[in-house]
């Protein structure tokens, strides 16, 4: 019997143990954690559906996307984090440059378009958003609104515009505009901006809010915030507005995601990546309450009113480019007082 009794003991312990290494081997955890760049409110559902198809736990870190990069430099091959998931690719480009995001298989980057990933394969896009102009349309109509961005440092717009300088995408379009025309232009540009006693805002939707209740008559966000604001007070006098084709103004940017190099859970984490490239995922993004990002995955059609992303005519600028433009923009906006 004594041996008996061994023998069983002997075959729990091994179970055990095997148990314990199928939960601790890469890519067999039933949890991640996402250092998220994207708003909770934007994402949550997202978040929850994953977690509600496949059981796996997310942990999931909200900031914004400039300082979770700044912790994944800071953490390098210690950080917790298994997922980058950001605003704006140039903040993906910098992380990737440190060696921290791990090379993605061709066959989920090529679910996106080239125009929304790079030849590293680093990191994929998620949804694309434009750069638009959001105005109150109790104050104002289209034709009273200016062709292109540059026109804002116009008189006529003193105390009647509002940005938010520490956001990831207004620093993406300063860093493209940079690029494109110059930094003396585009310091002129905010220096304009600040004659005309420009009013600075946490966020877009702070933005999209204040030019709603008239503090001011417009405002430079994404185009998906719009829709945000409207799922909550439906009757605010806001609306969208292009500037013309080829204007800086109307950049057309994308979010984007990267699985961190030193993760354990590899392969856990590239089913999250595939998961904001499935349809599940892509409708939601698109057209879910309060929802209007362009999905990135064919099949998959935007929110009904949006223009079709083709018809977005911005400036030429590859994204790639962000991780190198980021830094002059950041650099101009604290030496002109829009952030410190």
């Amino acid at each position: 019997m004594r041996k008996i009794a061994v023998s069983a003991l002997l075959v729990v312990l091994g179970a055990l143990a095997l148990t314990a290494a199928a939960a601790t081997a890469p890519g067999q955890t039933t949890s991640l954690t996402i250092y998220s760049g994207r708003e909770e409110r934007l994402v949550k559902p997202i978040m929850d559906r994953f977690t509600k198809e496949t059981g796996i736990e997310l942990k999931i870190r909200y900031a914004s996307s400039s300082a979770l990069a700044t912790a994944l430099v800071e953490e390098g091959r210690n950080s917790p984090a298994d997922i980058y998931w950001s605003q704006e690719p140039g903040l993906l480009g910098l992380v990737s440059a440190r060696g921290l995001l791990a090379r993605l298989p061709q066959k989920t980057v090529g679910k996106v378009s080239t125009r929304f990933s790079t030849p590293s394969r680093r990191w994929v896009g998620t949804s694309a958003r434009s750069r638009v102009l959001v105005y109150n349309t109790n104050e104002l109509r289209p034709n009273e609104l200016p062709q292109s961005v540059w026109g804002l440092t116009n008189a006529k717009w003193k105390g009647k515009i509002a940005v938010a300088p520490t956001n990831a995408s207004f620093q993406a379009f300063l860093g493209a505009t940079i690029s494109l025309f110059g930094e003396a232009r585009v310091r002129g540009w905010l220096e304009g901006l600040k004659a005309n006693g420009v009013r600075f805002y946490p966020s877009n939707t702070n933005v999209v809010q204040a030019v709603g209740r008239g503090d001011v008559q417009v405002g430079l966000v994404n185009h998906y915030y719009l829709y945000n604001v409207l799922a909550d007070t439906p009757n605010l006098p806001v609306r969208n507005y292009w500037f013309r084709d080829g204007d800086p103004g109307n950049l057309v940017l994308a979010a984007g995601v990267g699985i961190v190099s030193s993760t354990q859970k590899s392969s856990t984490a590239q089913r999250f990546v595939d998961f904001l490239l499935s349809k599940t995922a892509q409708r939601m993004i698109a057209r879910g309450v309060g929802a209007a990002e362009y999905p990135l995955v064919k099949g998959v059609p935007r929110r009904p009113g949006l223009p079709a992303l083709t018809a977005i005519k911005g400036p030429k600028y590859n994204l790639g480019r962000l991780s190198a433009d980021i830094a002059p923009a950041v650099r101009l906006l604290i030496e002109e007082g829009f952030i410190r």
